[in-house]
């Protein structure tokens, strides 16, 4: 029987000890191979104790108590007691609803089939889970490598594979995690970046050709931009700053700016990624193919390439309009991805064990949300191609997930209560609803629609995704 357990804090009222129940953290004592959750209570040698009628337990102290472990070594029958809440009694430790720390056990995942094993922990060669404490550092060390042997893991990076590594910028208990909702674009499907920012940047190029600027010669350059640089719109500037926020690199254009330069330009100016009249900041893989576009383009600007084709005075602030409306109308007519969702095979990189990834958590009692902000068209197409192989027979992508959403149009899914339509047709016909379901697939709403089907908030769902402001701060 899986049981709560509220710890007991006593206070002492008279000559009278009264316990009280507190929430959340648990005492506990192990035996053998169980848990026990165990209400400590103070004694006396007085032998009458006045109850509190909601909360209190009651217990007559022996003349002389024994001491709190031999009481519970020497028990014949399981520790049980009533409480408030219910009974209170023993379960076995992979059955507790929280650990020996207080924490909860919901959606632990168990790696290994409960044995019966008599009290022993066949693990890393221990003999009992206190083992862990008491043998030597070398040991516990070797023995860990040869677990991590046994599942091919390398020993050090970057001689493995570092993008395989999981990096953590704070403590997060997964255990205490009930729903995962996933991004899809570079997240769950991840391009080829010069094959899918070629495409995007060829298309943005021919938009810019027909509105007359000089793009004639241009050719699109992967290894100019990377993922976290700043666009200053100011002056053409491409930056990188430092975790203070002060420029470190810089680039005009594609010619590399010496120290002394960046230092008349920026000083010690902390750039303000919130001045988004200024500062525009690379923070996506979608970004690499406007950033070398823009790039290039004031090489061409400070050329004077532009003064019989532009109106007026052309200013950076302005040629970054022109490279963001041309790239912006590329995915809105849907050009692009009519061509990617024909031949996926050129600009999706597969990864097989994504696949099972996603089964091990579905496993482990995950719920799993899938919310893009692309078109269901395109999201069954990519989603299709990259997981229905690798999963068991009669199974597909839409089983993975209890709830999937698209054309979520991130980040205001995050901040706002949007029309919800639900999705009725394998071509994407759909008809407005007023609330989510769990297993439906929908477009637009909220994330607190989503949420509320769920019967989760807070801290108990986790967004993942590749874009730092849509994907990771506003649902943070």
């Amino acid at each position: 029987m899986q049981s709560s357990c509220l710890p007991m804090s006593s206070r002492r009222v008279g000559s009278r000890h009264t316990c009280h129940a507190r929430p959340l953290v648990a005492p506990c004592i192990r035996q053998t191979a169980h848990f026990r959750r165990i209400c400590v209570l103070s004694t006396s040698q007085e032998s009458d104790r006045v109850p509190d009628p909601e909360n209190s337990i009651v217990l007559k102290a022996a003349s002389e108590p024994e001491p709190l472990v031999s009481q519970f070594e020497s028990a014949q029958d399981p520790e049980t007691f009533v409480t408030a809440k219910g009974l209170v009694q023993e379960v076995e430790e992979e059955d507790a609803q929280f650990d020996y720390l207080g924490e909860t056990t919901e959606g632990n995942l168990h790696l290994v089939q409960r044995l019966q094993r008599d009290g022993m922990v066949q693990v890393f060669g221990l003999n009992s889970l206190a083992g862990a404490l008491t043998m030597p550092v070398k040991e516990l060390s070797a023995a860990t490598q040869s677990v991590l042997d046994e599942l091919g893991v390398p020993h050090r990076w970057p001689a493995g594979t570092p993008e395989r590594g999981v990096y953590c910028s704070r403590t997060l208990n997964l255990r205490s995690i009930k729903a995962i909702g996933y991004d899809m674009d570079y997240t769950l499907i991840h391009y080829d970046v010069n094959a899918w920012e070629g495409l995007a940047y060829s298309y943005g190029l021919e938009t810019l050709r027909q509105q007359g600027v000089p793009v004639d010669g241009l050719k699109f350059d992967p290894d100019l931009v990377i993922r976290g640089l700043i666009m200053d719109k100011e002056y053409g500037n491409l930056i990188k700053v430092d975790r203070f926020g002060l420029v470190k690199r810089a680039m005009h254009g594609t010619r590399m700016m010496g120290w002394q330069e960046i230092r008349q330009f920026y000083g010690r100016e902390v750039v303000n990624l919130r001045n988004e009249g200024r500062w525009v900041f690379l923070n996506t893989l979608f970004s690499v193919s406007e950033g070398v576009m823009y790039m290039q383009l004031v090489d061409r600007l400070d050329q004077g390439a532009f003064s019989s084709n532009a109106p007026g005075q052309l200013t950076y602030q302005g040629l970054y309009r022109f490279v963001s409306k041309a790239l912006y109308r590329t995915h809105v007519e849907g050009k692009l991805k009519r061509e990617i969702i024909q031949a996926p095979e050129k600009y999706v990189e597969v990864d097989p064990e994504m696949a099972q990834t996603l089964l091990d958590q579905k496993e482990a009692g995950k719920m799993l949300l899938l919310i893009t902000n692309s078109d269901y068209e395109y999201s069954a197409t990519m989603m299709s191609y990259a997981y229905d192989r690798f999963l068991p027979a009669g199974v597909t992508w839409r089983d993975l997930f209890d709830m999937v959403i698209v054309m979520s149009r991130k980040p205001e899914f995050f901040s706002y209560n949007m029309p919800l339509y639900e999705v009725v047709t394998s071509d994407g016909l759909m008809r407005p609803v007023l609330a989510a379901k769990l297993g439906g697939l929908y477009c637009g709403g909220s994330a607190r629609q989503v949420e509320a089907a769920l019967g989760v908030e807070g801290d108990d769902i986790l967004y993942v995704g590749d874009h730092i402001c849509t994907d990771a701060a506003l649902a943070k």
